[in-house]
């Protein structure tokens, strides 16, 4: 059937899309002596880099997975917006924001069976919008009922256990685990489980750290393989260190230096959302809202001359450039290098959580992701795939066509 004006035929066996939350490739290299069922899926499956949609943030990415589409089509561009109408920000989590449906819920009314398991609650409306199936959060799982999630008593029925708290490194294993045992105890055409970025904001590529977190999640992916499933794995973004040589945070507070300069504005962070454990809401990505526009030259040219600040782009050039809804991204928008991070003003920020060893995303240096799959692409899609132009979006066109 067509969904978003992409085509997704029904399989005969379950398709899995999983979005391993903040994890690059190197995650994966430096951990392959730990994760022999993910070795296996490059060497006998299929493996390729793709790009994720900017900003390399969850929300945008997650909701560009599950529609198929970029966040010009779909609406969701950020974790959190200025909405013009109400004069406030918003956390983008309503799928009032959604602009079309997901794939997940035009499937799951046409005859196929869907589950849907996200670590993170924040995504779990969107996610769950218009679905007929089940769809929960591993952070709530123990409040999950059948008329709000479509499955009830999770912990002691499903899985034998409480949940990790959300800061918990395996509240992500949690989430991959569920999906292995929804599917050990019945049949689903469609999956789709996503993850948190804790360990990845929290531990660099081969730490010991991740590398016993991704053992773990490699013992779910080889259960799923077992059960017969087609899996793809793919991303939402990667993760850089973001510090000085001291490893104090490195950042540049844009509205508190604008406003020095006489250049009235509103920045807006769209990687914002409750878990400021995991970055402080500081990442490589920005939104600005001039009081006064005359003044958006002057300001382009100004936040250009700041060392770590790499692109400044006016609204109808990041339109064009990242696929960006033009309603929802202000005068104009901001991207930082590999090591550096936009901020507000020092004050704005909760900076005690992340005062050493900050580490996250936002930026084009978090865009390249993986994209593997347990079988063999067919020979178009193993093209395509090669290509190097495919996106994270792409994930169930593949897991759909690709068999």
């Amino acid at each position: 059937m067509k969904i978003n004006n992409r085509e997704y035929p029904k399989q005969k066996k379950t398709i899995i899309g999983i979005c391993m939350d903040g994890t690059s490739y190197p995650y994966y290299e430096k951990a392959k002596d730990v994760m022999p069922n993910l070795q296996r899926f490059i060497k006998e499956g299929s493996m390729g880099l793709v790009k994720s949609v900017i900003p390399s943030f969850t929300n945008p990415n997650n909701m560009a997975i599950t529609t198929g589409v970029p966040p010009k089509v779909n609406g969701i561009c950020g974790n959190f917006y200025w909405d013009t109408e109400l004069q406030e920000e918003v956390m983008m989590n309503d799928p009032k924001y959604l602009k079309v449906p997901t794939i997940l819920s035009e499937l799951s009314h046409n005859g196929r069976k869907v589950a849907v398991v996200t670590a993170k609650d924040k995504l779990r409306k969107m996610l769950a919008h218009n679905l007929d199936g089940i769809c929960f959060s591993a952070e709530f799982a123990d409040q999950a009922t059948l008329e709000e999630n479509g499955i009830e008593n999770v912990e002691s029925d499903l899985m034998g256990k409480e949940r990790p708290g959300i800061y918990d490194p395996y509240i992500s294993v949690y989430c991959i685990e569920a999906g292995a045992k929804l599917l050990q105890r019945d049949h689903y055409d469609v999956m789709y489980l996503t993850t948190t970025d804790f360990v990845q904001h929290k531990y660099a590529p081969g730490s010991e750290g991740a590398n016993d977190f991704l053992a773990k999640i490699d013992h779910w992916l080889g259960e799923l393989d077992k059960l017969g499933a087609i899996v793809g794995v793919t991303a939402d973004h990667g993760m850089e260190a973001k510090t000085n040589a001291d490893g104090s945070p490195k950042v540049q507070f844009i509205e508190k230096l604008l406003n020095e300069q006489g250049i009235k504005t509103r920045v807006i962070l769209p990687i914002t959302d409750p878990y400021v454990v995991h970055h402080g809401a500081l990442g490589g990505y920005g939104t600005l809202y001039l009081d006064d526009k005359s003044q958006l030259e002057a300001a382009k040219t100004y936040l250009l001359s700041l060392d770590g600040i790499e692109k400044v782009l006016t609204n109808v050039e990041a339109v064009e450039a990242f696929e960006l809804p033009s309603d929802r991204i202000g005068d104009l928008v901001v991207l930082s290098d590999a090591a550096t991070t936009i901020g507000r003003t020092p004050e704005w920020h909760d900076l005690d959580k992340v005062k050493e060893g900050l580490r996250s995303h936002g930026s084009e240096h978090c865009q390249v992701v993986p994209m593997i799959f347990n079988k063999k692409l067919n020979d178009t899609y193993a093209e395509k795939l090669a290509s190097g132009t495919c996106r994270n979006f792409d994930l169930f066109h593949f897991l759909s066509n690709g068999f």
